[in-house]
């Protein structure tokens, strides 16, 4: 799979944002913010894998149909790393 631009600027932003928390807790701030950033990581997280595995299942039902296969399967598999990464 290409990982294109979009996905590996979302992922040195979270990188970023994790940085930004490590700072926060080596300056004792308030549990609240931490926590604040932490979800906001994870969420953005969870939206990059979105994007990764929607761009990669495109491609590769796209794949599937130009060979005249079944895509039923590439779909369980998308799903099934959907589930597996909550």
């Amino acid at each position: 799979m290409e990982y294109n631009d979009q996905m590996k600027n979302r992922v040195k932003r979270i990188e970023g944002q994790l940085r930004g928390i490590l700072k926060m807790m080596e300056e004792h701030k308030d549990c609240k913010e931490v926590i604040t950033q932490l979800s906001a990581a994870r969420t953005a997280i969870d939206r990059t894998i979105g994007v990764v595995v929607s761009s990669n299942l495109v491609e590769c039902v796209k794949e599937a149909e130009e060979r005249g296969e079944s895509t039923e399967e590439l779909v369980q598999q998308a799903v099934n790393l959907l589930v597996k990464s909550r």
